[in-house]
């Protein structure tokens, strides 16, 4: 079986996200979303919360698994049977990131690949913590979010 992680603290998961768990989700016969539990940011939601909202946004898609994991990226992987972290780019600017990311799993774990993945081009510009910022001040992130995930954000920040 085919599988790959897409990790990240999806906080909250957003339609660039869903975007490409859709994508993986037509490439891979297992799709595991691994929500950080633990993040340097500072989360809006709790992991459990995350967990809820992208469970929420994935449910139509059968063969996609959301967990949440602690610790080292590619310790989880390995205990999860999966051999492939896929990674996205929005912009050049995540490029020199990810590729340090991607280097550093690499000389820690030599058997696991990292894929990265481009989100279509209508989502190219969105990003968690705009959607959050624009949510904070009042303004419709209806666009950007699912409707789970919308309400969940109008219940946060009124």
């Amino acid at each position: 079986m085919r599988s790959v992680v897409y990790p990240g603290s999806f906080d909250p998961i957003t339609n660039g996200h869903s975007d490409l768990i859709a994508r993986a989700s037509r490439l891979y016969d297992r799709v595991v979303v691994a929500v950080a539990r633990d993040s340097a940011k500072d989360p809006t939601f709790s992991a459990d919360e995350r967990v809820d909202l992208v469970r929420s946004v994935c449910e139509q898609m059968r063969n996609v698994e959301v967990v949440c994991f602690s610790g080292l990226l590619v310790d989880f992987a390995r205990s999860a049977q999966v051999h492939v972290i896929m990674r996205g780019l929005r912009a050049v600017s995540d490029f020199e990131y990810e590729f340090q990311l991607a280097g550093m799993n690499r000389r820690m774990a030599p058997d696991i690949e990292t894929l990265f993945l481009t989100p279509a081009e209508q989502y190219a510009y969105i990003s968690s913590s705009l959607v959050k910022q624009i949510a904070r001040l009042g303004g419709d992130v209806s666009a950007f979010v699912a409707p789970s995930v919308h309400a969940a954000l109008r219940q946060r920040f009124g």
